[in-house]
């Protein structure tokens, strides 16, 4: 039983679960929008799981069953983005909306963020205002890649294994 419980704390220590916010508060005037959130929406651990599963589960959904209204733009566009969208914030029950936040905002992914960001407003753009299936298939598949990128940002080193390995399979330089 001792064992579980160490796994388990190591395990909320990994994921950034094991804060201890209230040593380190700042000042009342020097608290952020973000500083309000975390202290007003405290989770337990069962309950930060539970979100995490719900929010990625209806996220996946969202952007498979928008495959279904693949040929309407608008539905396939908004579906898809907000599948992702979904799926993204379902991190924030495991670390917390600010820890998020300044995680996205870190010099190693601020561009992936950017980039991110700027497709999914690139891609409701298309799907809502131009209503071109080919413009919003483009900004999908730009999404999808930025989400990638942007994803594989978590995981120390594999950037620079996914361009060498575009370096020696498509002889360019990304």
């Amino acid at each position: 039983m001792d064992t579980m419980r160490g796994a388990l704390e190591r395990a909320k220590m990994l994921v950034g679960m094991e804060v201890d916010e209230e040593s380190g508060l700042p000042s009342p005037e020097e608290q952020s929008f973000f500083d309000d959130i975390n202290r007003n929406c405290t989770l337990n651990t069962t309950q930060r799981l539970y979100g995490f599963a719900i929010c990625l589960a209806a996220g996946l959904t969202c952007t498979f069953l928008s495959m279904i209204v693949f040929f309407n733009p608008v539905k396939f566009g908004v579906t898809f983005t907000l599948g992702n969208l979904m799926a993204l914030g379902s991190t924030a029950f495991l670390i917390g909306p600010k820890r998020q936040f300044d995680m996205m905002l870190d010099s190693v992914r601020i561009y992936a963020t950017a980039i991110y960001i700027a497709s999914i407003i690139i891609a409701l753009f298309c799907a809502l205002y131009v209503h071109s299936k080919l413009l919003t298939l483009l900004a999908i598949i730009l999404e999808f890649g930025a989400l990638v990128w942007y994803s594989l940002s978590y995981i120390p080193f594999a950037r620079s294994i996914v361009s060498k390995v575009m370096t020696s399979c498509f002889d360019t330089d990304f």
